[in-house]
């Protein structure tokens, strides 16, 4: 049976278009107190149309406390002033409109903020009718509430410290898997559904275009036995690993088309719904993204995005082994092929610069960032470009703890500090290459002492490179970053076999080219990469006499003779074959 997402005739029109994310604190202030919103974002609609995305992905701008920059939800139903109105928010969706351009907006309904009004009342008494909206549970068997160990089990929350909170005006815990700010609600409790559902109608009959869905296969969770302990450099001590309990729990895929069938039956084709889902395996995407099971169209994975931590995780960063890289990315594609579809992204709001990651942020930025654009654009699903990604712009490499101010970083630090591993140089190493902060510096506009950011003081500061890597500046040049991911985008619209070819992996055990084709019935493409910052040559076992160059990274690219390919530093090249 054939995949209906790669049909013509009945797959929806996201399968061919690009998203572009925008992190909006850090996209474009209006009003110069440092913080973008959402009339900066109105002053850069043309840069968005010119660079051809077909959605817009808006990071939380509703109404928080911010402790998490927006993840921490207050009202899901307003704006948060920061951000500027609910009648700013339509106008920015109508100028996207107009342009052909859809929006999704961030759905986090795994958790709220603590300040949310539910919340409130949750926790004002033991016998409140919101209690069970979110997850209380006495003190540990045979310790007193409060005590150091005495959470109801040993969970290590993502931001470090326990995942229960003891509050003394009822003497119970409440879960969260995040910042003790972030409660989770109790997706058991059908209220708390019901309310949810009917939030996510409301943004819909706004004129909303779908929804990219914060943690989601984290709704559904067991809450019994302790984690195993874990012995990294910042995870020993007493915090378990609550994953492999919270992530995927026994309800997910009911709750989901629970939400389908409540939200979005009658618009099905017309919304983009792409669900985050840590921890998910090839055979849990196939059920989440399936079109006959109702859930959801796509899913972020992370498995690529673990590929270089070390032991300490994300802050703990070893040299990529291309290959698997290679394997992680086409197990993917072939186990997506007969069912489902993939979501294709190097960043995100939450992963550090690719460019600086993966590529050479030096002598080879603009190639290491094309050649990277590349490969990840020539796979089958669903591009996703992080706003500023499509300038090649790298890590923030800041030299000061106080330069930092991501939640996750900070907790790191502290938490490290305490066990006294790490000295702080290496601490600061740590940051430099895997904060979420190198993602979250201000997009470089032009080469003004702010990037053309603001007219004031950036809450974070603007990567200093902005005076040569900025969008004026690549705007004038063909071969720039920016230039390229217009092509790359473009002939994702232009060419079918990028859209629904098969992809076969070649060189599987090249520990420096990355190659592979897409076909699509007589139409073959043959794509191979260079990872390295010197020339290689490869036998691609493929003749490629007569092929034609689609898309090169170089400007005097030209299609290989030959099986045999000469590929330069960073070199990235798509033939028709």
């Amino acid at each position: 049976m054939s995949n209906p997402l790669t049909d013509p005739a009945t797959t929806p029109w996201w399968t061919g278009a690009v998203v572009y994310q925008i992190y909006p604190r850090s996209f474009q202030d209006s009003d110069g107190n440092g913080i973008g919103d959402l009339r900066g974002v109105l002053q850069r609609v043309d840069h968005l149309a010119e660079l051809g995305v077909d959605v817009v992905w808006f990071s939380p701008v509703y109404r928080s406390p911010q402790d998490d920059n927006g993840y921490d939800i207050s009202d899901y139903q307003d704006v948060d002033p920061l951000f500027g109105t609910l009648a700013d928010l339509d106008e920015v969706v109508q100028a996207l409109h107009e342009r052909g351009i859809k929006v999704v907006m961030d759905l986090v309904v795994n958790h709220t903020s603590d300040e949310h009004p539910w919340f409130v009342e949750s926790r004002s008494s033991a016998d409140n009718p919101k209690r069970d909206w979110y997850w209380w549970r006495p003190a540990r068997a045979g310790m007193q509430a409060g005590e150091p160990g005495a959470e109801p089990t040993n969970w290590g929350s993502f931001f470090s410290g326990p995942t229960w909170a003891f509050d003394e005006a009822t003497g119970e815990y409440y879960l969260h898997l995040f910042s003790r700010k972030q409660p989770d609600l109790n997706w058991e409790n059908p209220e708390v559904r019901k309310a949810v559902y009917d939030m996510m109608r409301w943004w819909l009959d706004r004129g909303i275009d779908g929804f990219r869905m914060d943690v989601i296969n984290l709704i559904s969770k067991r809450t019994g036995p302790d984690g195993e302990l874990a012995d990294g450099l910042v995870s020993v001590g007493p915090y378990g690993d609550a994953g492999p309990i919270t992530t995927n729990g026994p309800r997910l895929h009911e709750f989901l088309q629970e939400m389908h069938h409540a939200v979005f039956d009658g618009r099905d084709g017309e919304l983009l719904l792409v669900g985050e889902t840590p921890g998910a395996t090839i055979e849990e995407g196939k059920l989440l993204t399936d079109p006959a099971r109702d859930e959801l169209g796509m899913i972020f994975t992370f498995e690529h995005m673990g590929l270089d931590h070390g032991p300490a995780g994300r802050f703990d960063i070893k040299p990529l082994d291309l290959r698997e890289l290679k394997a992680t990315m086409s197990r993917w594609q072939a186990g997506l092929q007969d069912a489902g579809w993939n979501s294709l992204y190097w960043e995100n709001h939450d992963q550090p610069r690719i460019v600086s990651r993966f590529g050479d942020d030096g002598e080879f930025r603009r190639e290491s960032a094309t050649m990277l654009g590349t490969v990840l654009h020539l796979h089958r699903g669903t591009p996703y470009v992080y706003q500023g990604e499509e300038l090649g712009m790298t890590n923030a490499h800041f030299t000061s703890f106080e330069s930092y101010r991501d939640i996750e970083s900070l907790r790191y630090v502290a938490q490290a500090r305490t066990i006294g591993h790490l000295s702080d140089d290496q601490l600061l190493k740590g940051l430099q290459d895997g904060s979420r902060d190198n993602a979250r510096t201000p997009v470089q506009w032009d080469a003004s002492p702010q990037a053309g950011f603001t007219t004031g003081t950036p809450w974070i500061a603007v990567n200093p490179n902005h005076r040569s890597i900025n969008a004026e500046a690549q705007r004038a040049d063909p071969e720039s970053v920016f230039h390229h991911y217009r092509r790359l985008i473009a002939l994702r619209h232009d060419e079918a076999v990028v859209r629904f070819g098969d992809f076969t992996l070649l060189l599987p055990e090249d520990p420096d080219v990355y190659a592979f084709t897409r076909t699509l019935g007589d139409e073959r493409l043959v794509v191979a990469a260079n990872f390295r910052g010197e020339s290689r040559t490869v036998d691609l076992g493929i003749d490629l006499h007569g092929a034609e160059l689609v898309l090169g990274n170089y400007a005097d690219s030209a299609a290989p003779e030959s099986a045999i390919v000469t590929l330069r530093p960073w070199e990235a090249v798509v033939v028709r074959a």
